[in-house]
């Protein structure tokens, strides 16, 4: 019996050391190395001051950037508190929020109607941190923007599509926009 507890005693503590301690070791290093930039989180700076990640989106609010889309994480965009809002297409609740959340972009955009609203400007991401926005929600936007800054609607057009990220591969996932890359590039442009 008590050679079967040493014999345990050592399995346990080898394992823990191979897969506590040096698989986790080896992974960050090989991603350290292979892909430095994500490994250390995408972090955007600006005037030595980081001001956001590429990976996880943000709250904007104001009439003069473009929005993301809605979060359910936490009280919006909490990284800490990461989720969906878990509600069923045949929710009465995720009803009222899309049609509440379709209202708000009407009101807000110029000259949208309610069927023109793209899917993603209303509907909260699997993670509630989703940095993109579809290049129908970014360009559906452009006019606010345009008025808020002053600028020529086909100048922050331009923007929009520069700043468009194609399909991997060309057939995985969708066609995006990052938003705060793109508030970014928008803050660059010279105003009037």
């Amino acid at each position: 019996m008590k050679q079967m507890i040493l014999i345990a005693l050592r399995m346990t503590v080898l394992s823990l050391l191979a897969l506590g301690v040096a698989y986790p070791l080896a992974v960050t290093g090989i991603a350290r190395f292979a892909f430095p930039d994500a490994s250390a989180g995408s972090l955007i700076t600006r005037q030595d001051t980081v001001v956001g990640s590429a990976l996880i989106g943000q709250r904007f609010e104001t009439s003069r950037y473009f929005h993301s889309r809605p979060s359910a994480a936490g009280s919006g965009y909490d990284a800490m508190a990461s989720s969906a809002s878990n509600l069923a297409p045949t929710s009465l609740r995720l009803v009222q929020d899309v049609r509440s959340r379709v209202d708000m972009v009407v009101q807000s955009e110029i000259a949208v109607r309610r069927g023109d609203v793209p899917v993603d400007l209303v509907t909260a991401s699997g993670s509630g941190l989703d940095p993109d926005i579809s290049p129908d929600s970014a360009m559906l936007q452009v006019e606010r923007i345009a008025q808020a800054r002053g600028l020529d609607p086909d100048v922050v057009r331009d923007l929009v599509r520069r700043h468009i990220t194609e399909r991997q591969l060309g057939f995985l996932g969708e066609r995006r926009v990052n938003v705060l890359l793109l508030n970014l590039a928008l803050d660059a442009l010279p105003s009037n």
